[in-house]
């Protein structure tokens, strides 16, 4: 076994040979909810049914204006009608991306039910009071954690950081109000892909797109 490294020089596992082999059902467009989030909210509750570790895991993946992509992993904490809702730090590379470029593409990925689900759209932010509310909800320590993050910017050294934790939890040694630079974001689906793994590749996808006027 070897991995390809540059230079096509053997160093490890061949990445090559690495695949699984998918045995599951098919995906049955007539078993398919009418209402692509009914169908969203079914395949997340039976990741979380499994005790998958953290089944509302995500790659929200954006793109500066001239179209320069970048991509990562981060919490869904909401899915209505509305759309889907994530919060971050507003001066992180995402929410600047999202400010010049506002559309952005969510995948889920539950490997062991072999499958996953890409939704793309709009995105919008969050008003304050709904950012405000999820904020309340959140550890001490998380709330504390998003005061001392610089995100998506160098800091000096872990040591600084920390003394920056530790300034912040001295300052607020009761409840913790949510950071003038943190908030949410929204993506408004314009198109659901579902997605099921099948033997020997050919799997199946069903998409929904969302036609004018709704």
């Amino acid at each position: 076994m070897s991995v390809i490294a540059e230079g096509d020089t053997p160093v490890g596992v061949d990445i090559r040979t690495l695949r699984v082999s998918y045995d599951s059902p098919p995906l049955d467009e007539s078993a398919m909810a009418d209402d692509p989030l009914a169908q969203f909210r079914t395949w997340l509750e039976e990741a979380a049914s499994l005790g998958l570790p953290e089944p509302n895991a995500m790659a929200l993946a954006t793109a500066t204006a001239d179209g320069r992509p970048s991509v990562r992993m981060l919490l869904l904490r909401g899915a209505d009608a509305s759309g889907f809702s994530f919060f971050t730090n507003l001066e992180s590379r995402k929410a600047r991306e999202l400010a010049e470029n506002p559309r952005a593409s969510l995948l889920f990925f539950w490997e062991s039910l072999h499958r996953q689900v890409r939704i793309e759209g709009r995105v919008e932010r969050l008003p304050d009071a709904e950012a405000d509310a999820y904020f309340a909800t959140r550890p001490r320590d998380h709330q504390l954690a998003a005061w001392a993050s610089a995100q998506s910017r160098p800091v000096e050294s872990r040591a600084g950081l920390e003394a920056r934790l530790r300034e912040v939890a001295e300052r607020f040694p009761g409840e913790v109000p949510r950071p003038p630079f943190w908030g949410g974001f929204r993506v408004v689906p314009e198109r659901y892909e579902f997605w099921q793994g099948r033997a020997s590749r050919l799997h199946d996808r069903i998409a929904y797109e969302r036609a004018e006027g709704g």
